[in-house]
């Protein structure tokens, strides 16, 4: 009695699999191979479609993250500057009460941007801040590179502002940090859930040139990653050393 009723549920089971149902059809039938092309998907950022906007890098606020080794998320940061800088797209800097508690801009960060203006601002959401809202209106881009300290407040906050008003979001979670391991991850799941998508510095990086043929950003891109790519970085050096020409 025991192994037909085993029986029965197995079957039923093997019945319901995507490769023998309807809906593993439908899936397939989706697809219209005469449409198929080698075409880039209009959701990869471009440095076309793009603007990077930068959250408090801030001494006081790296005092107060948690969640990951410092260094590592300075490193990020700065990588992902130079990646901004080095494909021309729109940058948005601000920092919150600068003069008064937080301390000045990353310096390190700074110096990718000399000369920028920076916003400074007295709100924790920097999507109630009117200067940083017209910066990022004025590019005329619609997909926000963000990254920033703290995640679960001045990272969640103008996220979740951002993407009520229409934007795309892509919130850097290895250049942002939060007080401690829980207060990142969970923010960066309720932004997940309301539509944002995280991913890290040297996704952004590639994503952006996406072809090596690329010739004009070729060098630049090279040198971020050797500087800034850790054992990526130091796999481009070593191929220069015995490979030569653009094998690092």
């Amino acid at each position: 009695m025991k192994k037909r009723r085993l029986y029965d549920i197995l079957r039923t089971a093997l019945r319901k699999t995507p490769n023998n149902s309807s809906e593993g059809s439908k899936t397939m039938a989706n697809v219209n191979f005469d449409n198929v092309q080698a075409v880039p998907s209009e959701n990869l950022i471009t440095p076309d479609n793009s603007v990077f906007l930068f959250v408090d890098h801030q001494p006081q606020m790296f005092f107060g993250v948690g969640n990951a080794d410092l260094q590592s998320i300075i490193n990020a940061t700065v990588g992902l500057g130079k990646t901004a800088k080095a494909f021309n797209v729109p940058t948005v800097l601000t920092t919150v009460a600068a003069k008064t508690f937080s301390g000045h801009l990353l310096p390190s960060l700074a110096e990718v941007f000399p000369g920028a203006d920076i916003i400074d601002r007295t709100t924790m959401n920097a999507w109630e801040d009117q200067a940083v809202v017209d910066a990022i209106k004025a590019t005329g881009r619609t997909k926000i590179i963000l990254s920033g300290l703290w995640t679960e407040v001045c990272l969640v906050l103008p996220a979740l502002s951002a993407l009520a008003q229409g934007y795309e979001v892509y919130v850097v979670a290895d250049a942002s940090g939060g007080v401690s391991t829980d207060a990142h991850e969970l923010a960066i799941r309720r932004m997940e859930a309301a539509g944002a998508v995280p991913v890290t510095w040297v996704q952004v990086l590639l994503e952006l040139q996406r072809d090596w043929a690329r010739g004009e950003t070729y060098g630049p891109v090279s040198e971020i990653v050797k500087t800034h790519g850790g054992a990526y970085g130091l796999g481009m050096h070593y191929a220069g050393d015995f490979l030569g020409g653009n094998a690092g």
